[in-house]
């Protein structure tokens, strides 16, 4: 298994990219929620707003989550993806039967 945190800019961006992940069977669950970011930006401390989406999924789907990523925003944003020490047995039944393994091309 393996979660992604990615930081974008509103909401409703979370939301869009969320359901595109959900519908294209690369994520069983998406959260999102709002935080507030400071940042170092050209010599200057900046704060402002920003949404964190966490995608639980499969792992193998980087390169497929970036995709889709850059079909619905332009800017610089962070994605890490983390990998659980431990998930409970019925979530990751539950992530098998709803999302497919990766094809790696291997």
């Amino acid at each position: 298994m393996r979660l992604y945190y990615i930081t974008l800019n509103t909401a409703e961006e979370a939301e869009r990219i969320g359901w595109a992940l959900l519908e294209r069977q690369l994520a069983v669950c998406v959260n999102w929620f709002p935080i507030t970011c400071a940042y170092r930006w050209e010599g200057k401390i900046v704060q402002e707003p920003e949404v964190v989406l966490i995608v639980k999924t499969r792992e193998g789907y980087f390169d497929a989550i970036q995709q889709v990523l850059q079909e619905h925003i332009t800017y610089t944003n962070f994605v890490a993806e983390l990998t659980p020490a431990q998930v409970n047995a019925p979530f990751l039944n539950w992530l098998h039967v709803e999302v497919p393994p990766a094809d790696r091309g291997e």
